[in-house]
């Protein structure tokens, strides 16, 4: 069976194991360490529990917010927190649209109910928003504002697009997650072109949730060591070292990395080598 004829919920599935096993993306979670609170068991039961919402958006029976959410919900099921929220969002409309195109059709189509739900899905999660959003999921306020607005879930990726780059997605047609599918497909098969493909993405572009918690400084600072990563003056793992013991994580990067699995698995990409 090639990856092609996998069908597109245990695509999404491989993706996202894939990403969370292979060594090392610095900063991140994956076969050879864990956060305190978050560790690799909980990224592969995710990947599990995630099933029956990937099954639904490849039905194409319910609408994208809700599926979102029942994702965050069915995957609520352990101690190790948010693990793919960002993942979800850029999955569900894949899946649900078979591919970029099909994608980008359908969260045209969304609406204020997606919206709303969306925002329920993510009052579920720790997921860190900007301190002076207008639109704070922790304000209950909020989703009367959407629904005054009549704000679809596209309306909310735009809004949010400037400064998070999964939501930016949305907005782009899916660039970085199409760019990481390219990276992935021209670099070869297997681990090492997930871990090229990662690097980069993380050499080229500031990674969003690094700058929510530590500034765009930081963020520069990433970048500018991946690219040393990729010049061959300094090791993947150091980097990773240093990641680790600084609290860094490139979470919005690895989020977009699962995408462009998915993608590139439909695409004939070998991971099997």
């Amino acid at each position: 069976m090639t990856c092609l004829q996998i069908p597109a919920a245990e695509r999404a599935q491989l993706a996202m194991m894939l990403e969370v096993c292979a060594y090392p993306k610095p900063g991140n979670v994956d076969r050879c360490h864990d956060y305190p609170d978050t560790r690799l068991e909980h990224f592969l039961a995710s990947t599990i529990f995630a099933r029956s919402a990937f099954e639904e958006a490849e039905l194409g029976t319910g609408r994208i917010g809700e599926i979102i959410k029942h994702a965050v919900r069915d995957t609520n099921c352990h101690l190790g927190g948010n693990t793919h929220f960002g993942a979800f969002i850029l999955l569900i409309p894949l899946i649900y649209g078979k591919d970029i195109h099909g994608a980008q059709k359908a969260i045209e189509k969304t609406d204020t109910s997606d919206a709303v739900a969306f925002y329920k899905a993510f009052a579920m999660t720790s997921v860190r928003m900007n301190a002076a959003d207008e639109l704070d999921v922790n304000d209950p306020h909020t989703l009367t504002l959407i629904r005054d607005r009549g704000m679809t879930l596209l309306d909310i990726m735009q809004h949010s697009a400037a400064s998070d780059m999964v939501a930016r997605e949305w907005v782009t047609g899916f660039r970085l997650s199409r760019r990481g599918a390219d990276i992935l497909k021209e670099t070869g098969p297997g681990r090492q072109a997930i871990v090229r493909t990662f690097l980069t993405l993380l050499a080229t572009e500031p990674d969003t949730f690094i700058i929510k918690k530590h500034g765009a400084g930081v963020a520069q600072e990433i970048m500018n060591s991946a690219r040393d990563v990729l010049d061959g003056k300094r090791s993947a793992e150091d980097l990773d070292g240093e990641c680790i013991s600084r609290g860094i994580n490139p979470g919005s990067i690895a989020d977009i990395l699962i995408a462009s699995l998915f993608i590139a698995l439909g695409e004939r990409w070998s991971w099997d080598y």
